[in-house]
């Protein structure tokens, strides 16, 4: 792993069962991800702030309620529509074979069904997001805060240990 990637696992809509979310969010910690899970009953516009606030390196969406195409879209454009279409967008829960096309076309990454194995999710993510690396796609602003964050670090040590001038 190029870094250790910043991962929001989201259940948009009215879906009220979590579980799934919860080991995938788990697994992904396990296997060195930074996981940043939103609760229930998501609205899109929530997903994508959330995105934005944390950083965040993917998005992963969990539904199990059928309103997939519906949701997954408008995260996706919201995405896109601040800038971050450079956020990695994976689906988990029931979806069916007919719908994976539509949601790929739509821009999401890879689909992943019941049964799916959690080493072969975190392995999908670890790839695509060292190759986004790679080809120097990732999110820009991550590099500048963290070097705003150092120079800050460096001034105020400065002020704190510095002599009378």
């Amino acid at each position: 792993m190029e870094r250790r990637y910043r991962i929001v696992v989201a259940k948009p809509g009215l879906d009220g069962h979590d579980r799934g979310a919860k080991v995938i969010a788990r697994a992904l910690r396990d296997a060195g991800f930074e996981v940043i899970y939103t609760g229930l009953h998501q609205t899109p516009a929530q997903v994508v702030r959330t995105a934005m606030q944390e950083d965040a390196d993917a998005v992963g969406l969990s539904l199990l309620s059928g309103a997939h195409l519906t949701l997954v879209p408008r995260v996706v454009e919201g995405l896109r529509a601040e800038g971050l279409e450079d956020v990695i967008v994976v689906v988990g829960g029931i979806i069916p074979e007919r719908d994976i096309e539509t949601l790929k076309s739509a821009g999401v990454s890879a689909v992943f069904t019941p049964g799916a194995h959690l080493p072969e999710i975190a392995a999908f993510l670890e790839e695509a997001l060292d190759e986004r690396e790679r080809a120097g796609a990732g999110p820009p602003e991550r590099a500048a805060t963290e070097t705003t964050k150092t120079e800050a670090t460096a001034s105020t040590d400065r002020k704190v240990t510095g002599g009378s001038s």
